[in-house]
């Protein structure tokens, strides 16, 4: 097992960015002893003590979970308090960030910093209970994503909100019945999409503090879409607006 304050990323993406990105530290790599196509992971492992185990400590290393072969033993991923976030932000620009709303799926989390890192987003926020932890099948749905946007964490999620409105960002919120249409509503400045849990929704109070509720038009026969999916959509709108590009219509 990992020592006291260190974490085990496992799985050769996860592991490999980890090192790339050099946003925690790396404490030691260990590989499987006849692993083969580890080159990659070996050409960004710098300084990092680098050890050769067999695949019984490699799976107690990762604790059952799917390793491929390779486990980094690294600090654990930062996580920023809204105020924290807000002043790490330039001062210029538009940045747009993802708030997720009691999503307690691991793998939708995963998914959801993997569309953030994907387009741009500045950060994805989260409620400290009742929200999937940063565990190790949330980053690995992440596929390293996770070393490169800030996490952000609140106590509150509302009074999260409050403090990103006073911060000069406007909210939008994904709901099926919403007012707009996704590709209608003006996502352009500084902004934050708020998701809900596939099962409740955004929740009232959370709700409450949104500018507008948008909605993704659904025209066959499924009415609902996964909290990551409809997430990776309105990322993608929040860029195809920043460029300018014409978008869909309804």
């Amino acid at each position: 097992m990992a020592g006291q304050g260190v974490e085990c990323v496992t799985g050769r993406i996860p592991v490999l960015e980890c090192l790339r990105a050099k946003r925690r530290r790396a404490h030691r790599l260990h590989l499987l002893k006849s692993g083969k196509g580890l080159e990659t992971v070996l050409g960004a492992v710098g300084k990092v003590p680098v050890r050769h185990a067999t695949r019984e400590e490699l799976d107690r290393l990762a604790g059952g979970g799917t390793h491929q072969g390779v486990v980094l033993e690294a600090d654990p991923l930062p996580v920023l308090s809204v105020e924290g976030w807000l002043k790490r932000l330039p001062s210029g620009g538009a940045p747009f960030v993802v708030l997720l709303d009691e999503v307690q799926d691991p793998h939708n989390l995963g998914a959801v910093v993997r569309s953030a890192a994907a387009c741009g987003a500045a950060g994805v926020l989260f409620a400290k209970d009742r929200s999937a932890p940063l565990s190790p099948a949330a980053v690995k749905a992440a596929a390293g994503a996770m070393e490169y946007v800030d996490l952000v964490q609140a106590t509150n999620l509302a009074r999260a909100l409050g403090v990103l409105k006073k911060a000069g960002f406007w909210v939008a919120g994904l709901e099926a019945e919403g007012a707009k249409v996704l590709w209608d509503a003006d996502l352009g400045g500084r902004m934050a999409l708020v998701v809900g849990s596939e099962g409740k929704g955004i929740r009232r109070l959370v709700r409450e503090q949104c500018d507008l509720l948008v909605r993704i038009p659904l025209t066959g026969p499924i009415t609902s879409l996964n909290a990551s999916v409809s997430a990776g959509i309105a990322l993608a709108e929040c860029v195809r607006q920043r460029r300018g590009t014409p978008g869909p219509t309804d």
